[in-house]
C-alpha cells in the first residue's frame, strides 16, 4: 500500500454552465477545417459522458475509504464537475451526430463497455482505470490551457468555450481519483500495471474510431487532403514530445498528479473565464 500524504486543499467547485451550438455556427471540419483533428475530438466527446459517468460511479463505491474530510470535500466536488461535463458533451454530441459523426454509436459501446467494468471488475481496479483515464484528460487538458497553438485549432467559437471550461475543471480535480485510489488501499504496483494497460487501450480505441468516424465522411477519400490532414497530424502539439514525456511520467514510481504544478495556470484560467469580465461569466446558469 503507498503510503498517503497529506490532502492539499484544492478549489474543485462545480460550476453550472451551458452551452448551445447553432448548425450555422459550426462548420462540418470544425477543428480550424482540419480533417483528421475533427474526427478526433468528435470521438473523443463520444467517449466523455459514459466515461465521465463510469468515473464519478467507481468514486462513489470508494467513499467509504476517504475519512479524511477535505478529500472527501474534493471528491464532492470531483462529482459534480464530472456530472456536467457529460451533461454538456452530450448537448455537443447530438450537434456532431447531426453533422454525420457516429457519436451517438460510440456513445452505445463504451456505455456497455463501461456496465460490463461495473459489473465484472474489482472495486479498485475500476478505480485505477479512472486515475489512468484522468492523467490522460488532464494532461491533454493543460496542453490546451498552456499551448495558443492548441487554442488556436478551435477558433472562437463554441466548442473551443466548453472544451476550456472542461479543461479548466479537468485540471482542478486531476488528483483527486488518484488520491481516493490510494485512500482505498490501491498499489503503486497495480496503479502503474493499470495506466500501462490503458494506455495501449485508449491509443488504440481512439485510432480505430477515428478511422470508423473518416470512413463516413465524403472528404475522407480525398487523397491529398486525407495526406495533408495525417501529416499535420504528426506535428500536432497535442502530440508534442513534452506531453508524451508527461503521460509518461504517470508509470514513474512516487509519482504524484500534483508533481506537475499548475497552480498559476488554473488562476489565470479561472479569471479569464469566469473572473467580472470572464469569457464565460455568461454561460453560468
Amino acid at each position: 500500500m503507498t503510503a498517503l500524504r497529506s490532502i492539499p486543499h484544492r478549489s474543485v467547485r462545480t460550476r453550472r454552465v451551458g452551452f448551445t451550438y447553432p448548425a450555422e455556427t459550426m462548420d462540418r471540419h470544425y477543428v480550424d477545417g482540419d480533417l483528421v483533428m475533427s474526427h478526433v475530438v468528435a470521438m473523443l466527446s463520444a467517449m466523455f459522458p459514459e466515461g465521465e459517468d463510469f468515473f464519478v460511479r467507481s468514486v462513489r463505491r470508494a467513499k467509504d475509504s476517504v475519512t479524511d474530510s477535505e478529500l472527501a470535500e474534493q471528491v464532492a466536488g470531483f462529482i459534480g464537475q464530472e456530472v456536467t461535463h457529460g451533461r454538456e458533451h452530450r448537448a455537443l454530441n447530438e450537434r456532431l451526430a447531426e453533422m454525420g459523426y457516429p457519436t451517438r454509436g460510440m456513445d452505445r459501446i463504451v456505455h456497455y463497455s463501461m456496465v460490463w467494468r461495473d459489473k465484472h471488475l474489482p472495486m479498485r481496479f475500476n478505480l485505477a482505470v479512472t486515475a489512468a483515464l484522468e492523467h490522460y484528460t488532464a494532461t491533454i487538458a493543460e496542453r490546451l490551457l498552456r499551448d495558443e497553438r492548441c487554442q488556436a485549432l478551435l477558433g472562437d467559437s463554441e466548442v473551443r468555450n466548453m472544451l476550456l471550461w472542461h479543461a479548466l475543471e479537468e485540471s482542478e480535480h486531476k488528483a483527486v481519483a488518484f488520491e481516493v485510489f490510494q485512500a482505498a488501499g490501491g498499489s503503486e504496483r497495480m496503479r502503474i500495471r493499470t495506466f500501462r494497460l490503458v494506455s495501449v487501450l485508449f491509443v488504440a480505441v481512439i485510432i480505430i474510431s477515428t478511422t470508423v468516424s473518416l470512413a463516413g465522411d465524403r472528404a475522407a477519400y480525398h487523397p491529398v487532403r486525407l495526406a495533408r490532414s495525417l501529416a499535420a497530424l504528426r506535428h500536432s502539439p497535442f502530440l508534442s514530445r513534452s506531453v508524451v514525456a508527461n503521460l509518461r511520467a504517470y508509470a514513474r514510481p512516487g509519482f504524484h498528479p500534483d508533481d506537475m504544478d499548475a497552480t498559476d495556470l488554473l488562476d489565470r484560467w479561472r479569471a479569464e473565464l469566469f473572473g467580472a469580465d470572464g469569457r464565460l461569466a455568461g454561460h453560468l446558469r
